[in-house]
């Protein structure tokens, strides 16, 4: 009796405790800020950027939840956006989750699912989706689709300033998380049919003004200016957006970023040459916005075929000796494996069927085939301009030495509908039948390992692993599934209701592990059944009768 009292008056004083900090309003919690320290451990309590650390390889040291325990995943809480399709991963620092669909951001409690602010605008532009956003301190930074930059304050949701990236008027938008390094706040821009510049953009976070700006299509004169035509302004109208997150390496200070196709998009007559520093992976010193490498996955891109997805950093073995490696499973469905140091090609593969290559050379460069290329009767090639992948994310298991990624088979006609000089698309595509899968491939060669069918059309989901020995990812029916990733197999599967198209996050607060997945416009957070004492005295006795 005494016992039972003694729980109950615990019990209380824990929710009477719990009342008043609800009662404080929990942006209390949030006052305390992001630890800069946060961004170069792995995310555990903490989930601090895109891709949870600087590395983009999207795991997880984390295993409460793990292979033996994920089929007694329990739903935690569920919050209803009434908004867009959610796109974004959530940020968790101190306690609270921050995300965002366009014109849009939420802060709330990342234990109960409780909305804390709500901050809203209205703007002009593509509103076609929004991956999330970057911290510094206690300021939130969010880019819209009029194309600016909107710093927050991550206790209220206030706005501390905003600045104009980009002019809405010539076609410019942005949906990409910042990528904060040190004192810089760094952001990409978008534009999908105008022929505008594309470039990377490095801003003050406590003042908004620039730091640097690195243009894809080089000035005139400037290396890589030779891979467009001379005499032409073609250069200046070349596209080359850089619409999603890159990754950094503190040891090197290199930033590396994907950039976009060129423009006109299908219509290269006009552009002959590499057309750099298009459809690349760039390497740059993000304290000055120099150009250090460049990898270009697909020179002369007529297939829309942006290499904007992410550059993952692994250190890690190849060829017996450790080496600091960057891989892309890129959008034209070829792996390429990079000495990230310098940007030298190292290896690369097919990860999903192509029709348009014969292979690769020795400097990785894709030798088309003669009659790839989009033209006026139709060609038909696989991957359609949608990509052998795209936006969602990858991920990478030490633990497995597995490199995976969201394929699709996509088969289109392209069109080639302008010759000579041309604008905006130059031609059109038309997508005839896809399907997707999720594939494992060996990172150092980029062989296929084993392969999960995730059903017909496009799948939009991200991938997240965990030391549990688990894959987060979903299907094309609606399902959020746990895989094994040493073979693929299906150890959990739930119908959500709806299709995914953002990427899985993982966090621990309290002793409790916390799986996130957007469905929809509800973003779900799920974790194992809390274990209460009484449940645990219950447990215990069972174990004793059985022994």
């Amino acid at each position: 009796m005494l016992s039972q009292f003694r729980r109950n008056s615990r019990f209380c004083a824990m929710l009477f405790a719990l009342l008043f900090l609800l009662s404080l309003g929990a942006p209390f919690a949030a006052a305390q800020g992001l630890d800069a320290a946060a961004l170069l451990k792995p995310a555990t309590d903490t989930w601090p950027t895109y891709n949870g650390d600087y590395s983009g390889k999207r795991y997880s040291t984390l295993n409460q939840i793990n292979a033996s325990n994920v089929n007694s995943l329990t739903l935690a809480w569920a919050f209803h956006t009434h908004t867009a399709v959610i796109k974004s991963t959530p940020l968790e620092v101190n306690g609270i989750l921050y995300f965002s669909t366009p014109d849009n951001v939420w802060a709330i409690d990342a234990r109960f699912g409780r909305q804390i602010w709500h901050y809203q605008r209205t703007s002009e532009g593509d509103h076609i989706g929004h991956r999330g956003l970057g911290m510094y301190k206690n300021w939130l930074y969010f880019t819209t689709p009029d194309a600016h930059l909107v710093c927050l304050d991550a206790k209220d949701g206030k706005v501390h300033w905003d600045v104009e990236l980009a002019d809405v008027k010539l076609g410019y938008f942005s949906t990409m998380a910042p990528l904060v390094i040190r004192d810089h706040v760094i952001v990409g821009v978008s534009g999908d049919v105008t022929d505008v510049r594309g470039y990377l953009k490095s801003i003050d976070p406590e003042t908004g003004s620039t730091q640097w700006t690195w243009y894809t299509d080089p000035d005139p004169g400037q290396p890589g200016s030779e891979t467009w035509p001379k005499d032409s302004d073609a250069i200046l109208h070349g596209g080359g957006m850089t619409w999603m997150t890159g990754t950094y390496d503190p040891e090197l200070n290199l930033l590396y970023w994907g950039t976009g196709n060129p423009n006109p998009v299908m219509a290269g007559e006009g552009r002959p040459g590499d057309n750099l520093y298009t459809c690349s992976i760039v390497a740059l010193n993000p304290d000055t916005g120099k150009l250090v490498w460049h990898f270009q996955p697909s020179p002369h891109d007529v297939h829309d075929w942006d290499a904007v997805e992410t550059p993952v950093l692994l250190d890690a073995e190849y060829k017996g000796k450790p080496r600091k490696l960057l891989a892309q499973a890129s959008r034209n469905g070829f792996y390429f494996l990079l000495d990230r140091t310098n940007g030298t090609y190292l290896a690369g593969a097919p990860f999903i069927d192509q029709t348009w290559a014969t292979g690769l050379d020795a400097h990785g460069r894709p030798i088309p085939k003669p009659d790839a290329a989009p033209s006026p009767d139709g060609t038909l090639i696989t991957p359609g301009s949608d990509g052998a992948t795209n936006w969602m994310a990858p991920s990478f298991d030490p633990q497995t030495n597995l490199f995976y990624v969201t394929a699709r088979r996509v088969f289109s006609i392209y069109y080639l509908t302008v010759t000579g000089k041309a604008e905006g698309w130059g031609g059109r595509d038309q997508n005839l039948w896809a399907n997707s899968t999720i594939r494992a491939l060996d990172y150092r060669t980029g062989k296929v390992i084993w392969n999960h069918e995730t059903g017909e059309s496009e799948n939009g989901a991200g991938i997240l692993t965990t030391a549990g020995h688990l894959l987060f990812t979903a299907d094309t029916s609606g399902n959020l599934l746990a895989l094994d990733p040493a073979t693929g197999k299906t150890l959990w599967h739930l119908n959500a209701g709806g299709h995914m198209a953002a990427s899985p996050m993982t966090y621990q607060l309290d002793g409790r592990q916390y799986l996130i997945a957007a469905v929809q416009d509800v973003l779900y957070a799920f974790a194992l059944p809390e274990i209460t004492e009484s449940s645990a005295a219950l447990t215990q006795s069972g174990h004793a009768a059985n022994q």
